[in-house]
């Protein structure tokens, strides 16, 4: 199950991905995905020697066969030649090393890999099809039962397999789905270098107890190997090298043959001066300014924004990553990604974050896909304006008595209560179409409960009580919000909204229910509603297909 929700989830934004174009973080995020499955598989396949040598054999062929195909070499190689360049590039724009440790140990990692890795492509690959040498296992165990082979090898495998999980982690850690699983992941993680150890220990004894012998690679192969071997690494640390010395000489040049070198950034409590270049989160980095940015300064999330202002009037245009990111979330124009930032005059900056809370908040947070509810009284304000406070507090009361529990009895979470308004969050612990059903059946309990209520309201006060409610379903975050110990449990996300928009449509439909029509088909009710009406809502660019029902109770027999 684990397996099958990572693939889910790098399914769905592969298909997101193609759809808006592909971007410099998405190359990097897929490149690395091919990488990955790469190390899983050779992991696999050596822990299947724990069985036997000819299991592991007739795994290491079907394995080949995939990578060496002309497909497969192509995704592999070009994987690996892209991942390369985009970290040699990410390396070059860096103005500054202070970053945190989790951030700094992926980086390192992702570093070594070509070092450690261009033995084991020499080895094996070029030694194939350059001089025919047959990679078998034999010649594999073989090869590393010396301790500075399996030294090498032991290295490769915990800084690959390391650096892969953690960009993993970093990716899906504010999801419901890794975070429920995480426990298994990450005894998975830990389990399987340890088994594919075990794995190549136990063909060597077998190899031993059998007296197999593999044949070595001709002298000739041999001393080329090693020239192409220590040729690629050396090749690597020089394009290291000048990717991390070529970017200071050009900026240390420029300073001394023109005028422009440093700019100022503005603070709300400091100025700080930064050469140019740098962007705002390295700025505040290098001068120890705190600034939240839980994806690592990659465009993936929007914690490090802030609110900016040139000097001169003058801003970079913001790259595709980061203007996606800024129109998920709605930004202003005076918003900008700090990590993507890189002014060339002064300016002025407002972290838009509290670096502390917000952070500690963040991490117990979850993403998932969840359906939100919004009911809404009808008349109340005419209704408070001809009864007592003491009145209206129990008639409140009774209401929310009445929501709160068909709520809470249908599988939900009923949330916030404001006002007359009352929000509810259905699928927290069940999957999407049991929501949404959850969310319908809350409604038609509402609606039963309240006309029963409403008689009881005419002979008290001479007035019933209506309603409005809208149920619509997407990606939110879940989490604790609030200030020190007055906290919520909350969904943050324009889905909320939305919803929120779609019980006020429920007052100019003159309905009592509102319900989008991808509620709708989760729910598996779309047929028993007719057509779909597609609505312009207050704040969304686009119209949203929904269903207006009179009588929510009509949907389901309670």
């Amino acid at each position: 199950m684990p397996f099958f929700v990572l693939l889910s989830s790098g399914l769905s934004a592969f298909k997101t991905r193609c759809a808006q174009g592909l971007s410099v973080r998405s190359l990097r995020w897929y490149s690395g995905w091919i990488l990955f499955a790469y190390v899983l598989l050779h992991l696999l396949n050596h822990a299947t020697g724990l069985v036997s040598l000819s299991a592991a054999e007739t795994m290491r062929i079907w394995v080949h066969s995939l990578w060496r195909s002309t497909a497969g070499t192509l995704l592999l190689y070009g994987a690996l030649v892209l991942h390369a360049a985009l970290a040699l590039v990410a390396v070059a724009q860096r103005r500054t090393w202070r970053m945190p440790l989790a951030e700094a140990v992926r980086l390192a990692f992702g570093l070594m890999l070509p070092l450690l890795m261009s033995g084991h492509i020499v080895a094996t690959r070029w030694a194939s099809a350059n001089f025919g040498v047959i990679n078998s296992y034999e010649r594999i165990v073989a090869a590393l039962w010396t301790p500075w082979s399996a030294s090498i090898q032991t290295a490769l495998l915990i800084v690959a397999w390391v650096h892969g999980c953690m960009g993993l982690h970093f990716a899906f850690r504010a999801r419901r789905g890794w975070q429920h699983y995480q426990p298994i992941l990450l005894s998975a993680a830990v389990l399987l270098p340890v088994l594919a150890s075990l794995g190549v220990l136990a063909m060597g004894r077998e190899m031993d107890a059998a007296n197999t012998v593999a044949l070595p690679a001709s002298a000739a192969a041999a001393q080329s190997a090693r020239w192409m071997k220590w040729g690629l690494r050396w090749g690597w640390c020089l394009l290291l090298g000048l990717a991390l010395i070529g970017p200071w000489l050009l900026r240390h040049w420029r300073q001394r043959t023109t005028q422009a070198q440093r700019i100022q950034v503005h603070y709300p409590e400091r100025v700080v001066a930064v050469p140019v270049g740098y962007s705002i989160l390295e700025a505040s980095r290098a001068h120890g300014i705190a600034h939240l940015s839980l994806c690592g300064g990659r465009a993936r999330c929007s914690t490090c924004r802030v609110r900016v202002r040139s000097v001169n009037g003058f801003l970079p245009e913001a790259s595709a990553d980061e203007r996606r990111t800024l129109d998920r979330v709605r930004a202003s124009a005076d918003v900008r990604l700090a990590c993507q930032l890189r002014p060339q005059s002064d300016v002025y900056v407002t972290p838009l974050f509290n670096s502390t809370t917000a952070k500690a908040h963040a991490h117990d947070s979850i993403e998932q896909e969840v359906v939100v509810f919004f009911i809404d009284l009808r008349q109340w304000s005419a209704l408070s304006d001809q009864q007592w406070p003491t009145d209206l507090s129990w008639l409140l009361s009774g209401y929310f008595s009445i929501v709160g529990a068909a709520i809470q009895d249908s599988g939900g979470i009923a949330n916030q209560f404001i006002g007359d308004s009352v929000m509810a969050i259905f699928g927290h612990d069940t999957e999407l179409p049991t929501a949404a059903q959850q969310a319908l059946k809350a409604a038609a309990r509402i609606e039963q409960q309240m006309d029963e209520w409403s008689e009881t309201l005419m002979a008290k006060f001479g007035q019933r009580l209506n309603f409005g409610i809208g149920i619509h379903a997407g990606n939110v975050l879940l989490g604790q919000v609030g200030f020190d110990k007055t906290t919520t449990f909350t969904a943050v996300g324009e889905v909320v909204n939305t919803t929120s928009r779609l019980q006020d449509h429920s007052k100019i439909a003159q309905v009592r229910l509102v319900v989008s029509a991808k509620v709708a088909e989760l729910a598996g009710i779309d047929h028993l509603l007719g057509y779909a009406q597609a609505v312009q809502l207050r704040g969304r660019s686009q119209a949203l297909q929904v269903y207006s029902v009179a009588h929510p109770s009509a949907l389901y027999q309670l």
